[in-house]
């Protein structure tokens, strides 16, 4: 993930930023042992009554802390800098992978077995997520190795004396103990952490995933929001999400339970970190080793020592949870580059003479169960073919074949050069700007607004630009005439229509069809229907029936 996000033709400058962000915090430890130094003079001014002195450390304490503070809004600023380049780079790999190959239709649930679950909230929050925790936690960690060299020495000059202990008539005596002390107090307390803390990277990994179905849940509501209101839905949607949130609460819950449980130690670690040092150097103090700005010197640079080397404990939580953001990242990323479409049993190749040919097609599902043969076809250039058939006899799967998308099964399809263009029975709406919609995937400008806007009064659409709700609200005949007109714009060789018309009554649908041949001469259609469309003769009519299938003229 690292690699991918650091990579890119801003690479360097990238990592030009991600240095400067580290001179900056180097630059921070500089004056963070300034500041210890700072702790002895101060204090021995205290100690020996001289106002002067304590005075003029005053004026260098607000210097250290301008500069401590211009430093870090500096480092803070270059940063976010770099998390929304690094950020725009991983998203910018990500959204090639799962829409460049495909995979956004291959690794669906019943298409796959291995979905990737929730994959907006992958691409759109965890790619945020990891490029965030990760600068976060490198340029910390980096700084706290350099930081840490630098304490520690000015610790180990500090506590240049010995602890003298008397154990059972023995006379230990234990050179710079502060030195020692510091690593041992803190890897007691780092394994501690993660003995408590080892649950939260699986709670935190499950709640992600409940959150964005519950999310979803919410989605699918906003998107059906017809559908369920005419069906009387209200209460089974009201179940639905009641159990999507059910599932969002008790994750949560046991969330709290782990992280209370490591909450009970590291809470009074951190809030005792800054004064345990004190205790332990008092023996020092009170056998006149150090003064008592010595004492405060000594207090801080082991505090400092002490709280660079507890980086693990004050930052687990955190790090639980970027190892769950990993974990869904690296498996998205792993299955979307492999998505490529596997050896199809179902051979392809490209038609010499145009013609559209069909033979020996045997679909079947992705798991392997096959479906009823599917007749021969031999659709030549500008003809429109008709395929009738019961719901369930596979119309939408064979057209699907023909467009290249469904691979499971055998036969061969020789599909002819040229655009292939399929309006599906759900009329979908692609964006939320009804001139976007209607000249979807081109963008409006390129193929000529007056071209356009002339096509949208030509479907009776025109008054929906008025105001600013978009394509929100439109009915399904309505979109089904989006989906007319987004074919007359972008005029494809091949048009196929699966169900684009059932929403329309048979008067529209007549003069809707009669249109859209006019508009396109040369154009083959392919066209399902229950019943056979007005306003559009078929060259040919397939029969998908349950026992035997038939191929008439028309």
């Amino acid at each position: 993930m690292a690699r991918i996000a650091t990579s890119g033709p801003d690479r360097w400058s990238g990592l030009a930023l991600f240095a400067l962000v580290l001179m900056l915090g180097f630059g921070g430890v500089w004056l963070s042992v300034r500041m210890i130094a700072w702790n002895k003079a101060f204090y021995d001014a205290l100690e020996n009554l001289d106002a002067a002195a304590a005075l003029r450390q005053i004026g260098v304490f607000f210097a250290i802390v301008a500069a401590m503070a211009a430093s870090w809004l500096a480092a803070d600023w270059l940063r976010k800098l770099l998390l929304i380049r690094w950020r725009a780079r991983l998203t910018h790999v990500a959204l090639e992978q799962w829409v460049g190959n495909r995979a956004f239709w291959s690794l669906r649930p019943g298409y796959s077995d291995q979905p990737i679950e929730n994959p907006d909230q992958r691409i759109a929050e965890d790619c945020r997520k990891y490029v965030e925790q990760f600068l976060e936690f490198t340029i910390d960690l980096i700084t706290s190795v350099v930081a840490l060299f630098s304490y520690v020495a000015v610790l180990w000059t500090a506590a240049s004396f010995a602890l003298n202990l008397t154990v059972w008539g023995n006379e230990i005596s234990v050179p710079r103990y502060m030195v020692w002390l510091a690593p041992l107090y803190v890897a007691a307390s780092t394994l501690i952490t993660h003995l408590l803390g080892r649950p939260l990277k699986r709670r935190y990994f499950q709640q992600e995933k409940v959150e964005a179905d519950f999310r979803h849940a919410l989605m699918r509501l906003r998107d059906n929001a017809d559908q369920i209101a005419q069906s009387e839905g209200e209460a089974a949607e009201r179940r639905r999400l009641a159990e999507r949130f059910g599932a969002v609460a008790r994750n949560w819950r046991g969330v709290m339970r782990a992280e209370l449980v490591l909450g009970l130690f590291t809470r009074p670690y951190q809030q005792t970190v800054l004064r345990i040092p004190t205790f332990f150097a008092l023996p020092a103090y009170f056998a006149g080793a150090v003064t008592l700005g010595g004492l405060m010197q000594l207090a801080s640079a082991f505090s400092n020592v002490t709280t660079t080397l507890s980086w693990f404990v004050f930052e687990y939580s955190k790090l639980a949870q970027f190892v769950a953001v990993c974990e869904r990242l690296d498996r998205m990323m792993q299955q979307t580059a492999i998505a490529r479409p596997e050896p199809q049993g179902i051979t392809r190749d490209v038609s010499p003479d145009g013609v559209l040919r069909v033979r020996g097609l045997h679909l079947a599902t992705p798991d392997g169960k096959t479906l009823q043969p599917m007749p021969d076809v031999n659709l030549p250039r500008g003809a429109t073919l008709l395929i009738d058939g019961a719901s369930g006899r596979g119309k939408t799967t064979m057209l699907c074949a023909i467009t290249g998308l469904w691979r499971w099964g055998r036969g061969h399809i020789q599909r002819p050069a040229g655009r292939f263009l399929l309006l599906p029975a759900g009329a979908p709406v692609m964006d939320d700007d009804l001139l976007a919609a209607i000249s979807y995937p081109h963008p409006a400008e390129t193929l000529g607004l007056p071209r356009v806007h002339a096509v949208l009064h030509r479907v009776c659409l025109s008054h929906r630009l008025v105001g600013e709700n978009g394509v929100s609200g439109l009915s399904m005949g309505e979109r089904q005439r989006v989906g007319l007109a987004r074919a007359v714009l972008n005029r494809p060789d091949w048009l196929i229509l699966d169900e684009a018309t059932a929403a329309l009554d048979p008067a529209s649908e007549a003069d809707l069809l009669q249109w859209l041949r006019q508009e396109l001469p040369e154009t083959s259609i392919i066209i399902t229907a229950h019943r056979k469309p007005s306003g559009l003769v078929a060259d040919q009519i397939l029969r998908l029936d349950d026992d035997i299938n038939q191929k008439d003229s028309a």
